[in-house]
């Protein structure tokens, strides 16, 4: 493919990044995105910062491709994960749940490249601002938490687009080569892909809630718990409890009594597929299959070039 805004800030193959999911993005998963010709992303939202600096140098020797680490900032011990991540020298860091102000001149002064994930203009506005180096507008499609305005990926990529100067990276709902050819039509430099990633070898969820995912279809999920952080879920007993829950008028309190503590843990990487938080995005009535990471690429790049091939002339 030839260079873009994305694969020229990065440095990688292709416009192609793999989103940093809790319980999902290990170092594992990211080096194989990273040795494909994409770039891969430690999540950091679900590892103890010395789980973290582990991972990070297991990724090192794994790849010599640039990768990148996510880190969404209400994390409780973010000066720590930040001081692994500075010392550790990782070259590419994407933020998300907090304000880019806060940490992105600290990041940039050590010259790292810095990345955030907005659901709305307003905040890539608020981002691009603050000086980050390219933001990812994300749907209300996606998987794991979402953004109040329900927007689309589809509706808010043109949007952002017509604001934003730096570059714009998709997400949500996106899967396969057509899903982001459409996604850079309307106006994205590259896309960030979680769900299928989720189903892949490498990925560090557990193999029941890849299963799961393979085998959900078109409906499957819905985004709840509004009043605390909106979630998208598979469709499982929790999610029928809190959708009973619901029925009776509950406070904000009795939701966090419900959802209780590592529920997201129990379902992604324990397995508990009945009473385990599922986070995935609305994609997986898509995804049928498990396989190597490598192969995913592979597979959305060649739609890729084949659907730009076929694209009709009037």
């Amino acid at each position: 493919m030839t260079k873009n805004r994305i694969t020229s800030l990065f440095n990688i193959e292709y416009p192609l990044i793999q989103a940093g999911m809790i319980w999902a993005s290990g170092w594992k998963l990211a080096s194989s995105v990273s040795n494909a010709g994409g770039l891969g992303i430690i999540g950091a939202g679900s590892m103890y910062p010395e789980v973290l600096k582990e991972h990070i140098k297991k990724c090192k020797q794994a790849t010599d491709k640039p990768f990148a680490v996510n880190v969404p900032m209400l994390y409780p011990n973010i000066e720590e994960i930040m001081d692994i991540i500075m010392e550790e020298e990782v070259e590419i860091v994407f933020t998300s749940a907090g304000n880019p102000k806060t940490w992105t001149p600290i990041l940039k002064e050590k010259g790292i490249k810095v990345v955030h994930v907005v659901s709305s203009v307003k905040f890539a506005l608020k981002s691009e601002a603050a000086g980050v180096d390219a933001v990812v507008a994300e749907g209300f499609e996606a998987g794991g938490h979402n953004g109040r305005e329900e927007t689309t990926t589809f509706t808010l990529i043109p949007m952002v687009k017509q604001k934003l100067q730096i570059p714009l990276i998709a997400a949500g709902g996106i899967a396969t080569g057509r899903g982001m050819l459409a996604a850079m039509i309307l106006g994205a430099d590259g896309v960030q892909i979680g769900s299928r990633f989720v189903a892949s070898n490498e990925a560090s969820s557990h193999q029941n809630f890849k299963q799961m995912i393979v085998d959900a279809e078109e409906g499957n999920t819905q985004l709840t718990l509004k009043e605390l952080a909106p979630v998208r879920l598979l469709k499982n007993k929790f999610f029928n409890d809190v959708t009973e829950l619901y029925t009776k008028n509950p406070s904000k309190e009795q939701l966090i009594e419900l959802l209780g503590r590592a529920r997201a843990k129990k379902g992604m990487f324990e397995g508990d597929l009945e009473e385990g938080e599922l986070e995935i995005g609305q994609i997986s009535g898509l995804i049928n299959e498990i396989k190597p990471a490598a192969e995913i690429v592979e597979e959305i790049i060649d739609e890729f070039k084949e659907a730009q091939q076929a694209l009709p002339i009037f």
